[in-house]
């Protein structure tokens, strides 16, 4: 039985789909938590040079599942509902490797919130994008007032969220949620040939460049510069000479003065 993500590598390039059509790919706690751990796997996978993420039937995702979280109390809601779809987000976010969003259907909600992690949106040109939270009288939970404000802009969130705009493929390209709109069927197509693109580049100045742009636009920039740095450490000379050091239990020659 399918835990709502399915996740394919062929080349290079990481499908990452979201499977529960007859909901609209609604996402619920357990999906969280599979997309928590896809993100692992693919965080930790030297095969893996960019993902693909794409929705199955009519909907990207229509966001999270009504009836699985409006029977929570207000504390369960926010410790739990709201904090694990931050977590699941965050890794999809701060992938190592591009991601490709492929909008092929309505993104609404927290399925907007989603395709926010993504590096590039591609959409075809019938999809609907909007924040209709509000309107239930919730709030956008998973960060769509705080990664959406910072990729999409601020007037462009207040328009979906506090006024309930609803736009075209289109309309969102011009504004830069979307960065291609596609005929219907063509997003797929589309997104798998940037993917290649992505490929032809330097794998390793392309991952640590995403690290440096998540770091500017405020997406866990502590973390990113501490691996940065971290990276530097490890391939030093003076690591090499400490874990000689330990393991002989001598002391470290780091004396850089030395004649």
């Amino acid at each position: 039985m399918s835990d709502g993500f399915s996740l394919t590598v062929d080349k290079g390039i990481a499908h990452l789909r979201i499977e529960r059509p007859e909901r609209l790919n609604a996402l619920t706690a357990e999906m969280m938590d599979a997309l928590a751990a896809r993100c692992r796997e693919i965080e930790r996978r030297q095969d893996i040079g960019v993902v693909v993420l794409s929705g199955e039937g009519k909907a990207f995702s229509a966001g999270g599942d009504i009836d699985a979280w409006s029977g929570e109390s207000p504390e369960a809601f926010g410790r739990h509902w709201v904090r694990d779809g931050h977590l699941a987000f965050d890794a999809l976010a701060r992938l190592s490797q591009p991601v490709i969003a492929v909008l092929d259907g309505h993104a609404l909600g927290g399925g907007l919130e989603l395709a926010a992690c993504a590096d590039y949106r591609v959409a075809e040109t019938q999809i609907k994008i909007g924040q209709p939270e509000t309107g239930l009288g919730i709030i956008p939970g998973w960060s769509g007032t705080q990664r959406a404000v910072r990729r999409f802009g601020a007037q462009v969130v207040r328009r979906m969220a506090l006024f309930g705009e609803v736009f075209t493929a289109e309309e969102a390209r011009v504004l830069g949620i979307v960065d291609m709109v596609c005929d219907t069927g063509g997003a797929m197509t589309a997104a798998e040939g940037l993917a290649k693109q992505v490929l032809n580049r330097g794998g390793r100045a392309t991952e640590l460049t995403k690290m440096m742009i998540n770091a500017a636009d405020g997406e866990d920039h502590e973390r990113v510069l501490e691996a940065l740095a971290g990276r530097i450490a490890a391939g030093s000379d003076e690591l090499a000479e400490g874990l000689a050091a330990f393991r002989e239990k001598r002391p470290a020659k780091h004396n850089r003065h030395e004649d």
